[in-house]
């Protein structure tokens, strides 16, 4: 049987390592955000919604023809991003969560992952390299309650530690790809980097 996916892009942190709007920092002429919704294999998800609360995300998500969710508590931390996703996303039989700063992820991994999911459905699929986890994450509905539970900045991690034993790494064969952005040394390494 086919799983219902939905795919939840996080785009609301406040990028305070940054200290400024990181999302429409270009990488070879194109920006963060615009990786991140480029990156969302539109055909294997049943919806895909962005939370942000920037004006801009929101044009860019609605022409890539995704749902937009508006995010106007940010300091509400993480916890509340992910909550107002999953409200969005509640009926699918699993979640997809993907941060939006990590430039060099593939589409084609993220279908990948996908496939792996299929065979692992009961499990939370991080996809990961060599067996460290990284994003994104996938998360079956037997998850959801603990996801809305959540508290300020406690993320997907936080439900993964107490469930360790249901936790797959998707290992991919570049380790760059799960490289996010949270500096501006960060961005000096990837501009080092073939993208």
């Amino acid at each position: 049987m086919k799983h219902k996916i939905g795919c939840v892009i996080l785009a609301s942190g406040k990028s305070e390592r940054y200290g400024n709007n990181k999302l429409d920092i270009k990488i070879d002429g194109v920006s963060l955000i615009d990786r991140a919704i480029s990156c969302i294999p539109k055909n294997s998800f049943s919806k895909v919604a962005v939370v942000s609360r920037f004006e801009n995300v929101k044009e860019k998500t609605e022409n890539r023809g995704f749902h937009y969710i508006e995010n106007n508590h940010p300091e509400y931390g993480i916890s509340h991003t992910i909550k107002l996703g999953l409200n969005y996303t509640s009926d699918c039989d699993a979640t997809l969560f993907m941060v939006s700063d990590q430039p060099l992820l593939k589409q084609e991994s993220v279908v990948k992952m996908l496939e792996f999911f299929s065979k692992n459905s009961d499990f939370i699929v991080s996809m990961g390299y060599n067996g460290k986890k990284g994003n994104p994450c996938i998360f079956p509905k037997a998850f959801y309650d603990e996801l809305f539970a959540l508290e300020n900045d406690n993320g997907g991690s936080a439900v993964i530690k107490y469930h360790e034993d249901k936790l797959k790494i998707f290992n991919i064969e570049c380790k760059k790809e799960l490289k996010d952005i949270d500096t501006k040394e960060d961005l000096e390494f990837l501009s080092e980097t073939e993208v």
